[in-house]
């Protein structure tokens, strides 16, 4: 499980996938969620504007799992970082 930092209270869904550099542009993130290809806490996830909080995991498929973690949470390495 790959740990995706973000320094905001939340991050929304579509703005998540391409922060983490799993969807190249809105449009892609935006398919993606409406194909079915995204879950949040294992449960299949079609609104884009979901709002994601430290602690929510995140599966897509055929890019793998991703865990939103607050930045200045300890012992956790980051993979990226969102304002």
């Amino acid at each position: 499980m790959k740990s995706i930092v973000i320094h905001s209270d939340y991050i929304k869904l579509n703005q998540f996938l391409k922060w983490a550099n799993i969807a190249y542009s809105g449009a892609e993130a935006n398919r993606m969620i409406h194909e079915g290809m995204v879950k949040v806490d294992g449960v299949v996830e079609l609104k884009r504007g979901r709002k994601l909080y430290p602690g929510n995991s995140v599966e897509v498929k055929g890019s793998g799992l991703y865990l939103v973690v607050k930045e200045g949470s300890a012992g956790l390495a980051s993979e990226g970082t969102h304002p």
